[in-house]
């Protein structure tokens, strides 16, 4: 395994976003509950406007190395978190997305991913350059919200 350039780390995220806009969007055509297809297409939009956040970070990092600090442990750390507990081949992703048959398991399907994102943005924030940690934070902080909706929902679905 490779170091990471500061950037990849970027791209996943950008992955992450990609992967959450595509399920929502397939949770809308599944789901029966009016409530619970009108909070999947709202969460659609946002993790595309979060896509589109990533991407710009990404285009402005170019190809940075990491911090000196970082160098390998970290580098293999991430690669392993990675690896295990964020859903970015299309292989994984369709083998999850063929679990979800309904609306209660688009929900829970969904909570684990939004929990996924907050924890990996959370990790990544020191890696992206400082002026950018404003915007994770609001992406976190969105994701939070996110989490919190889906919560509420599955709430009231769940009775």
């Amino acid at each position: 395994m490779g170091a990471f350039d500061a950037s990849d780390i970027v791209s996943f995220a950008v992955r992450i976003e990609e992967n959450g806009m595509n399920f929502y969007r397939y949770a809308v055509q599944i789901s029966k509950d009016e409530d619970a297809k009108k909070i999947f297409s709202q969460l659609a939009d946002e993790e595309a406007k979060h896509k589109r956040i990533f991407e710009k970070i990404f285009a402005a990092m170019e190809k940075q190395t990491l911090p000196e600090g970082y160098e390998g442990e970290y580098a293999a750390y991430l690669h392993n978190y990675v690896d295990n507990n964020v859903i970015f081949t299309k292989e994984v992703m369709d083998q999850e997305l063929a679990k979800v048959k309904d609306t209660l398991s688009a929900l829970d399907f969904a909570l684990r991913r939004e929990m996924d994102s907050i924890l990996y943005y959370h990790e990544i924030k020191s890696l992206v350059p400082p002026h950018e940690h404003g915007t994770i934070e609001e992406v976190i902080a969105e994701e939070r919200r996110h989490f919190a909706k889906l919560s509420a929902i599955k709430e009231r679905y769940a009775k």
